[in-house]
Parts: C-alpha cells; structure tokens; sequence
C-alpha cells in the first residue's frame, strides 16, 4: 500500500524516508494541524516545546484513530517548531521520532517557524495518511 523510498545517491535521511509512494486508488486522509490543545481548549506544557509535542503527537492519534487510521499509515508530516534553535527543534523531532510516526519511516519536514496560531503554542504537525481498506471509520463523516 506504501512504499517508502530512501534515494541512495542522497544523504541518509535520520529517521525518515526522501520520499512515500502511495497507489492510486487508496484512501487517504489529510489531517488539518494538531495543535497543544487538550479537549477543553487549554494549552498545555507552556513554554516547554517537548511537552507541546506530546501533546501534539496525543491528539494526532486521536485525528488518526477518528477516520480509522493509525500512525504506521502516517505518509508524510510537517512539523512547525517555534524556535531558530536546532537544539530546540532537534527536541521535538525527538518527540516525533519516539512516537511511530517514524516506524515507516515516513516522509517529513521540521520547519522553525516565527510563531503559530494559539498564544503560547510552540508546536504543530500536520499529516497526510492512508486510510486503511476497511476501517473502522471507513464511511463516516462529520
């Protein structure tokens, strides 16, 4: 359903693919950016990126689980990070790669970024999934 691509003549990506195939055909779900947010609006870990991408990665599964995929179907990521830092950034990406969203490895981009759209708010990822043939979820809409 997904085939990973790591190019050999470029540098070896860490942890992640250069590039996801998938075949036409195949369900797919873009995911709009899960953000720090718990269910009742509050941000948390403030101040603290690595804990914002917890939470972040939290409520990604959740999106995922919502329309019947999971984090080993994840194609490809952007992960905003505010921060000029590596160090800071390197953190997070830490975060994701803890995660599974790596285990395919996936395709991925960690952006630093000026700011984000909640006051407070360090981290987003956004994600592009293949819904798997027969999910749970497959069919349902809001």
């Amino acid at each position: 359903m997904i085939r990973r691509v790591t190019v050999p003549s470029l540098f070896p990506p860490p942890a992640y693919a250069h590039a996801s195939v998938v075949e036409a055909g195949t369900r797919l779900a873009f995911l709009a950016g899960s953000v720090p947010l718990d269910a009742g609006g509050e941000l948390v870990g403030p101040g603290d990126p690595v804990r914002q991408a917890e939470q972040v990665i939290a409520n990604l599964e959740e999106q995922l689980r919502a329309v019947g995929s999971g984090p080993a179907h994840v194609v490809t990521t952007e992960v905003y990070v505010v921060s000029s830092e590596p160090a800071v950034l390197s953190a997070v990406w830490s975060v994701v790669e803890a995660s599974g969203l790596s285990a395919g490895p996936h395709s991925s981009t960690l952006i630093g970024v000026a700011c984000l759209g909640y006051t407070g708010q360090l981290v987003e990822i956004t994600a592009t999934a293949v819904v798997p043939e027969g999910s749970a979820a497959e069919g349902s809409s809001a």
